[in-house]
């Protein structure tokens, strides 16, 4: 789904409601609170500045390409913990938000949040698969923090993409920020190619990190030894909704990317007609996981290569290993932080029902972050690093179906 308006820091899927003004009385700050990984390792993070000098930007005139991207790897030590978001991200997601729950600005403390990343912690030695995570429309790089946090910590390096000008708001180095930049209607196939450029020069700035060149465009400090730790033989990618699209429209022109998630991304976005879609046409011959849910297909039925023409072609045109999972009783933000902050919010104050019902639906959430901790990482074990998840795809999880 890619929607231009964003509240609550997504689209068109969560209930608009009415923003709350700053000078609303507000009650004692509510701090987030997040599962920790559940992995063997630490993790670490870091965040990168890359411009892209030889792309001219395609939202604004005038401006070259550039991205802010985080890095999320297995780390050693300690090291003080990441904020959640940056504080200018935070503070113009933080208003969104507000509305949606029906809160005052000030009320959820996004500004001083804190994910499980520490920052610039040192490395862990060794060599570890990589994978691209691509949010969704209008979807902050950290709204994924939890499971980008999981997969670091089983032994990945992740890596986190803010696509500029989509976002409501980007942080760059020194405060600046580039706010959401977008026309009025017919931006869907712009943002589909620009996001498959930005990975694409993302995984060749992540060469030039392992060949031990800074790409950070204020040459900012590193952790010691981050590039050799990148095992760029084994590239995945992942993302929700259009994040989802552009990890199957990166597999589709960059060989690259050897496995892809999408999660309840409609591949046929922008055209006309599924089939135009050159993804969709073609398919893939790699290793390639489909993850819908009971309400976000066509109709509010189910998402699954049955019901979505953008996913059964895709599915008929494939000849890698492929899945389809689906979470019945979740919905379109279930796969994204939303699904562990909700029912947190809900110990404080009275979440609205209808955002409950649009964003993650009416799943256990314990049971869900299970599902996703357990078929996320199985799916890249497999395919990134060959170790056989039999087991796994036998039997499904409680809230979790497989499609045949």
């Amino acid at each position: 789904m890619l929607t231009r308006r964003t509240l609550f820091g997504v689209g068109g899927a969560v209930l608009l409601a009415p923003i709350a003004t700053p000078s609303t009385a507000v009650a004692q700050s509510i701090p987030l609170r997040f599962p920790r990984p559940s992995g063997p390792f630490r993790v670490g993070t870091t965040e990168l500045h890359l411009v892209d000098s030889g792309r001219a930007d395609p939202w604004v005139s005038g401006r070259r390409r550039e991205l802010m991207v985080s890095v999320w790897y297995p780390a050693r030590g300690v090291g003080e913990r990441a904020v959640y978001l940056p504080r200018g991200t935070a503070e113009v997601f933080g208003e969104g938000a507000a509305g949606a729950l029906r809160q005052p600005v000030g009320r959820v403390d996004w500004v001083g949040a804190r994910s499980h990343g520490l920052l610039m912690a040192p490395v862990r030695r060794g060599r570890y698969p990589v994978v691209v995570f691509s949010p969704g429309f209008g979807v902050p790089r950290g709204l994924a923090s939890v499971m980008v946090a999981e997969l670091a910590s089983r032994g990945y390096v992740v890596v986190t993409v803010d696509h500029t000008y989509e976002v409501a708001a980007v942080e760059f180095p020194g405060g600046r920020l580039a706010v959401q930049t977008l026309p009025a209607t017919g931006y869907a196939l712009t943002a589909r190619t620009t996001r498959v450029a930005d990975v694409r020069f993302v995984l060749d700035q992540l060469t030039k990190l392992a060949n031990g060149h800074n790409p950070d465009a204020e040459q900012r400090r590193l952790p010691d030894g981050l590039g050799q730790i990148l095992d760029l033989r084994h590239i995945g990618a992942f993302g929700h909704s259009a994040g989802g699209i552009t990890a199957a429209d990166v597999m589709d022109v960059d060989r690259r990317v050897g496995a892809g998630i999408d999660l309840d991304g409609e591949l046929g976005y922008g055209y006309p007609d599924p089939v135009s879609a050159p993804t969709v046409k073609h398919g893939t011959d790699r290793p390639f996981l489909l993850f819908g849910t009971g309400g976000t297909g066509p109709g509010g039925g189910p998402m699954n290569h049955h019901t979505e023409p953008s996913w059964r072609m895709f599915w008929e045109n494939s000849t890698g290993w492929q899945r389809d999972l689906n979470f019945p009783d979740g919905r379109h933000y279930s796969f994204v932080d939303y699904q562990v902050l909700i029912p947190w919010f809900q110990r404080f104050f009275t979440v609205p029902p209808e955002l409950i019902a649009n964003t993650i639906g009416s799943a256990d959430p314990d049971a869900v972050l299970r599902a996703l901790r357990t078929y996320i990482p199985a799916f890249f074990d497999q395919h990134l690093r060959q170790r056989p998840q039999y087991g796994v795809w036998r039997h499904a999880l409680p809230e979790t179906t497989f499609v045949s």
